[in-house]
């Protein structure tokens, strides 16, 4: 058994261990305290729930939970009680833990607390040595001791002491007349002799690397409970030191939640936890906090500077209480409910406030005017409030936001206003915005979108006593027209929706000479666009219907987005004689009637020109080289139906795509830094040339009419042609490429092969599936691929594979799938000549080979790990349990049977093992039988396939390692014998096996876990049970819910 205490104690509790000391003391002379004494204990020890909170600066109502838990060595009770629930104060004599061999002694005295009558206290007494109750005078000078070696000197280090008992104990617990007095006995006790003093360990014991009752001591000895040896004290000896300052960093990133928790470890960490640096701000957002606890915040806190009450009720008492409260309050955020018009006559007092917010809240009465009047107030924010008439005096306010608020009228008297936000303020007049703008002559931004009633007279005002006005928006405002309105300094103009911009606006915007930023969406009279802006950045037309003609001269464009737009026709976008055009990003999607487009912008990066479905091959000569724009980078034109030949030749083209240009019939690239294309849906492409690119891969299988293919790319890795039925010609020269695709290239023939493997030396993966045309020759050019390892031929015409044999030394994988015009003879190379002899995975399905040279090939190639036979008309068995006179007849793969002799040929074919994974046999409809005995050797056959065999009636398998086995629809199925200790899948759906065959299979399978028997015509649903008797492993079995 193991005892872990953690006590927590610094100079500030010496005093109170003192007094924990002396009550000790008096109890050993059989004086016990009296009730005032427990009480007065009990108080002090005592964490008051929600007093506590306050102490530490929260006091909120989701809190209080956490008042409820407990804290070590009675710091905190739970409301009002002692250190646990119920009611004890455990003390261990000392907080040094010395002990002796003696008895302990656990003795609950009455004590009255104030939280709850009749609450008790419990003293422990540790006097382990002597058979009295009462602790020696040795004892006691021990637990003096203990207690003086145990406090840290630093005052800010936690102490956990740990030790290990071996207690046959029992708890016998003797009730008195008076039921508030029990006695708890430990009897029988022993411990090591060794001394405990100044020995901390950590509180849990996963941290003392994970001890529990029986566990290892870090030098691999086992702890029996005789206490614990010296390298478990020496190793296991780890201090945690927590400066104050250190915990001040730490708790400097917590939220004022976790500053509450934290609070309630240790009484350090409730000091730390408290400091006034941590609620500079009193953050009480959509809180349900009291007026007296906010008052508690503030007098526990008055030098927080920032206080946030949106949300909280009583919003207005809160205010006061804050303004009262706080003087250093230089931010405050408040909303959500009715404020009176004193909050804002009280806010005068507030010397330092800087930043007033008030969100959705009523001000006043709804029918008086506001007046907000502060000599040092610099932003304020009143948003979404309901008020009639408001008028701000504030000679340092800079920034002021009244947006969707409900004022007809605003007084403004701010000298040094810069910044004003009226946004969505329906009700409040044109008069009344010219004259608020115009007394703040200083004001740089102007947002007075969504306000319906402006006019171009009050923009003329505006211009004329604003003349710092650097930012406008007049969105959503159809009166105006900007005709006879000159802002010169302006340089963003946002005018979204405005139906009042024509043409003849851009006159009044061209006097704009210092603009940056022009957004013009949805002005759906707007014709034409012609400027003349040296400083114009960005400029923005979507969804303009009636938008034809766009022509900018201009020197350091960056952006340009113009969308649905489906009248534009012309986009010119010229630089003077000086300078050039800076424009980065080009974005005109779905122009559909845009035909002429005029670039000269020599930093122009990106192009989207997606959709613009009238856009002519003379596109390309726009972003080539000579085209004007030679830092292109990349260039989308999806979807452009009129283009029909596509030629781009630059030098910084890195990506282009032209997915779902249909109509195209030729590209033509000269992109050597062009990394990649899309060319999805250009099902009509029959000419494509990549001289030369710096793609990496290439898909053209999705070009089905391509017939000529010229690609130079030195640093492509990855080409695929599939699909490309007619392609005769193709030069690829590709010094990197490792793997080709070619299947059905029905075309392609022995001198592209040969070409393309000379050009390509490092190709790995070859695949020429239904590639007729394909013959010796071209296989002959395999010799110029030494790293070739996968080469596929399936659904060829070839009679021999002696080319393969010869050319391909290192190859892996072989693929000869329905190579129909493949002799009996065309592979005795692979087991008579030891050809291949890296060769892992053979693939012969729906092959015509004969049943001698698959029993051949099974026997003498054991180095396949990977073998299908799927559809092999011609096998009948799979039979490897062979006779020493069948195995003394088989090939000997080093040389001819005939120079051997009968015993060196019984060795060479017996003794190597088997290689092979996987056998895949499915679909065989002559195999009738499959013998697999534990002489065929195959201990790595893993997963075997024999599905959709009709005429397959014997299954006999031996195999340590298969894991996998699938007999589905082997409708005939009758034996099946299965020694299989690791099998953990069978499939016997649609067999027609009895339920008795089936329990004798499975019960010799001891890790089957899944077990499929649908549509098993003679096993019933109802002989599951059965089965999940014979083989106890089954998780999962697959059946009918009826049977058939």
């Amino acid at each position: 058994m193991r005892i872990w205490w953690c006590l927590c104690f610094g100079r500030e509790e010496e005093k109170e261990e003192e007094d924990k000391k002396m009550l000790r003391e008096e109890e050993e002379e059989g004086i016990v305290g009296d009730e005032n004494a427990g009480e007065d204990m009990a108080n002090e020890h005592r964490f008051p729930g929600e007093e506590g909170f306050r102490d530490i600066g929260f006091s909120l109502d989701e809190f209080q939970s956490l008042s409820q838990s407990h804290f070590v060595d009675g710091a905190y009770e739970k409301e009002g009680l002692g250190a646990n629930s119920s009611g004890f104060d455990f003390t261990a004599g000392s907080s040094g833990g010395g002990f002796d061999d003696r008895h302990h002694h656990l003795k609950q005295v009455p004590s009255s607390s104030s939280g709850v009558q009749g609450s008790n206290m419990m003293l422990v007494n540790s006097s382990l040595g002597s058979d009295k109750e009462e602790p020696s005078s040795s004892s006691a000078a021990a637990l003096t001791r203990d207690e003086e070696c145990d406090r840290d000197s630093q005052n800010k280090r936690p102490k956990v002491q740990s030790f290990s008992l071996d207690w046959n104990y029992h708890f016998a617990a003797a009730t008195s007349s008076n039921t508030d007095n029990y006695y708890l006995h430990l009897t029988n006790c022993n411990i090591n002799e060794r001394s405990f003093d100044n020995e901390p360990y950590y509180l849990s014991p996963l941290l003392n690397g994970g001890i529990n009752e029986n566990s290892l001591d870090p030098l691999g000895g086992r702890d029996e409970g005789d206490g614990w040896s010296v390298s478990e004290t020496e190793d296991l000896e780890v201090r945690m030191d927590l400066t104050d300052d250190l915990l001040h960093m730490v708790f400097s990133f917590l939220k004022h939640i976790d500053l509450c928790r934290a609070a309630m470890v240790c009484r350090q960490w409730r000091a730390a936890s408290a400091h006034e640096d941590f609620w500079k701000f009193l953050d009480f957002e959509n809180r349900n906090i009291s007026v007296q606890q906010f008052e508690d915040m503030c007098h526990r806190y008055p030098n927080a500077n920032k206080v946030n009450i949106y949300g909280a009720p009583l919003i207005h008492s809160l205010v006061m209480k804050t303004v009262s409260s706080l003087r250093n309050i230089e931010a405050l955020t408040l909303g959500r409910g009715q404020l009176g018009e004193t909050v804002f006559q009280v806010l005068t007092d507030c010397q330092l406030l800087k930043n007033l917010v008030i969100n959705d809240a009523t001000l006043g009465n709804g029918i008086q005017e506001i007046p907000i009047y502060h000599d040092r107030l610099r932003e304020l924010h009143v948003v979404k409030c309901r008020v009639l008439r408001i008028s701000v005096r504030c000679p340092q306010l800079e920034i002021l936001s009244l947006k969707r608020s409900s004022m007809a009228h605003a007084a403004l008297n701010c000298p040094l206003l810069h910044d004003l936000d009226i946004a969505s303020c329906h009700k409040i007049s044109d008069a009344a915005i010219r004259t608020a703008a115009a007394s703040c002559p200083l004001l740089e931004s102007l947002d007075m979108s969504n306000c319906s009633c402006v006019s171009d007279e009050t923009l003329r005002e505006i211009a004329l006593i604003c003349s710092n006005l650097h930012v406008l928006n007049a969105s959503y405002c159809p009166n105006i027209s900007l005709e006879s309105v000159r802002l010169p300094m302006l340089t963003v103009l946002m005018l979204h929706s405005c139906d009042g911009i024509t043409s003849a606006s851009m006159a009044a915007i061209s006097h704009s000479y210092m603009l940056e930023v022009l957004e013009l969406d949805n002005c759906s009279l707007l014709a034409s666009v012609s400027l003349d802006l040296p400083r114009l950045q960005n400029i923005r037309l979507v969804h303009c219907r009636k938008f034809v003609d766009l022509n900018l001269l201009t020197t350091m464009l960056s952006s340009i987005t113009v969308s649905n737009c489906p009248s534009l026709q012309r986009i010119s976008i010229t630089s003077n004689s000086l300078q050039f055009v800076v424009l980065q990003k080009l974005v005109l999607q779905k122009q559909e009637s845009l035909t002429t487009l005029a670039l000269e912008c020599q930093c122009l990066q990106e192009v989207d020109l997606a959709d613009c479905e009238s856009l002519t091959n003379s596109i390309c000569q726009v972003f080539s080289n000579a085209g004007g724009c030679p830092m292109l980078k990349s260039l989308v034109l999806d979807n452009c139906e009129s283009l029909t030949a596509v030629g781009f030749c630059s030098t910084s083209l890195v990506s282009l795509s032209l997915a779902g240009c249909r109509a195209v019939t030729s590209i033509e690239l000269t992109c050597p830094y062009l990394e990649k294309v899309s060319l999805d849906g250009c099902d009509h492409l029959e000419r494509a040339s990549f001289f030369p690119v710096g793609l990496q891969s290439l898909n053209l299988g999705i070009c089905p009419k391509l017939s000529v293919l010229n690609i130079e790319a030195p640093r492509m890795m990855l080409l695929e042609l599939k699909g490309c039925g007619v392609l005769s010609e193709a030069t690829i020269n590709c010094p990197l490429l490792t793997s080709l695709d070619a299947s059905f290239c029905s075309q392609l023939k022995d001198d592209c092969l040969s070409a393309t493997t000379a050009s390509c030396p490092l190709i790995e993966s070859l695949i020429l599936m239904s590639c007729p045309s394909v013959g010796p020759d071209g296989l002959s050019s395999l010799r110029w691929l030494p790293f070739l390892t996968s080469l596929d031929l399936s659904y060829t015409f070839l009679m021999s594979l002696q080319p393969v044999f010869v050319s391909c030394l290192k190859l892996k994988v072989l693929k000869l799938q329905a190579c129909k015009y493949l002799a009996d003879v065309a592979l005795e190379p692979l087991y008579k000549e030891g050809a291949l002899p890296a060769l892992c995975e053979l693939d012969l399905s729906y092959g015509t080979l004969c049943q001698s040279a698959i029993e051949e090939l099974l026997a003498c190639c054991t180095h396949l790990t990977h073998l299908s036979l799927n559809g092999c008309v011609n096998m009948h068995d799979l039979n490897w349990g062979f006779s020493t006179e069948q195995l003394c007849e088989l090939p000997s793969i080093c040389g001819s049977s005939d120079l051997a002799s009968q015993d060196d040929a019984h060795l060479q074919i017996e003794q190597p093992n088997r290689l092979l994974q996987n056998l895949n046999c499915v679909g065989c409809p002559n195999i009738k039988k499959v013998l697999i005995p534990p002489a065929a050797r195959c201990f790595h056959l893993s997963s075997l396939n024999l599905s959709l065999s009709a005429n397959l009636k014997e299954v006999d398998v031996a195999c340590f390692n298969l894991s996998f086995l699938n007999l589905s629809n082997c409708c005939t199925l009758e034996i099946l014998k299965l020694e299989c200790p690791r099998l953990t899948t069978l499939f016997l759906q649609s067999c027609n096996i009895d339920e008795e065959t089936v329990e004798t299979a499975v019960s010799q399978c001891n890790m089957l876990e899944t077990l499929d028997v649908r549509y098993c015509p003679k096993i019933c649903p109802e002989s599951m049970g059965r089965l999940r008797a014979a083989c106890s492993s089954l998780k999962r079995i697959f059946s009918s819910l009826s049977a058939t």
